[in-house]
């Protein structure tokens, strides 16, 4: 990693520990409103889950501010962009953002970063050219700031990634990487990608459910969109799934998109622990946030015990 003039980040393990094994990633946050996410976020934390992840998209709340709200409104809870866009901010603005939250709320703050996806990038007036170039780019301009007030660390970062370079990125420039639309067998591919120390942190969309016509509606309904992304469907491929699961076949959902019961989805998040993820952060498929909000609560006893 580069050089860094202003205080280094703390260790992967105090990273890990911070985290806990599973955390919560909703996408529904950056749509709410700060009312209804306020009270999702004191839920989420009094239930015990380890931290919070949000996205970020041209259409919801900006993922710095939007961390900014939900430190304030939690007490001790990790707080973690998933992803914050590289394309959203230059590199200076990123780096002093990730300081001013380290500073306000020391110790909760992860940074997330991702290249995001073409589709997305280029209307908003970008080339999105070589992702793996542009994200080490990216991180030598945050590397060379010195962000003058003091800080006691500078907040963690994990890279966005699923394949090997982005991985290796991941392993060399960051505290490690943060997966999404994953299955147990491409974590076990990353954890040996990263080596033994980075952070591997895995989303895992979830749906409860126990009814395999509803709850396959739902999963499907939710992966539409991943499946006309060129990044996911390589990285899919990849795992040996075809062009036909690519249209979203019952093999496909089933291998990404666990549902049923929650005893049936903390097998699942078992299984991504056991191929090498240190933090999971389940992602309820629902129609509300209150309905997600639930759905958390029935799997609080079996992942946060």
């Amino acid at each position: 990693m580069a050089e860094r003039k202003s205080a280094p980040p703390p260790d992967v393990a105090e990273v890990k520990r911070r985290l806990g094994k599973v955390g919560v990633w909703l996408m529904s946050a950056g749509e709410a409103s700060a009312e209804a996410e306020r009270r999702l976020v004191v839920a989420i934390e009094q239930l015990g889950y380890g931290a919070f992840w949000f996205g970020e998209a041209p259409r919801t709340k900006e993922a710095f501010t939007h961390a900014a709200a939900v430190l304030s409104w939690t007490e001790h809870m990790q707080v973690a962009t998933g992803i914050a866009n590289i394309w959203g901010r230059d590199a200076v603005t990123a780096a002093n953002g990730a300081g001013t939250l380290g500073d306000a709320w020391p110790g909760r703050f992860v940074l997330g970063l991702g290249v995001s996806h073409a589709p997305v990038v280029n209307p908003r007036g970008h080339d999105y050219g070589k992702p793996l170039a542009t994200m080490r780019s990216y991180l030598d301009a945050m590397d060379s700031v010195e962000f003058v007030p003091p800080l006691a660390e500078t907040p963690p970062r994990v890279l966005a990634a699923l394949r090997p370079k982005m991985l290796e990125l991941a392993k060399t420039r960051a505290q490690g990487a943060h997966t999404y639309f994953a299955t147990p067998e491409h974590t076990a591919r990353a954890r040996e990608a990263l080596g033994e120390d980075p952070v591997l942190a895995a989303e895992l969309a979830v749906v409860v459910d126990t009814d395999a016509e509803t709850a396959r509606a739902a999963a499907r309904e939710y992966a539409a969109f991943y499946l006309k992304l060129p990044n996911y469907l390589n990285h899919l491929r990849e795992l040996g799934f075809t062009d036909e699961d690519l249209k979203g076949s019952d093999a496909l959902i089933d291998a990404v998109i666990p549902w049923g019961d929650p005893d049936t989805i903390a097998e699942r998040v078992r299984a991504h622990h056991e191929a090498g993820a240190d933090h999971v952060c389940v992602q309820p498929i629902a129609a509300t946030v209150d309905q997600q909000a639930e759905h958390l609560r029935l799997l609080a006893p079996v992942l946060t015990a």
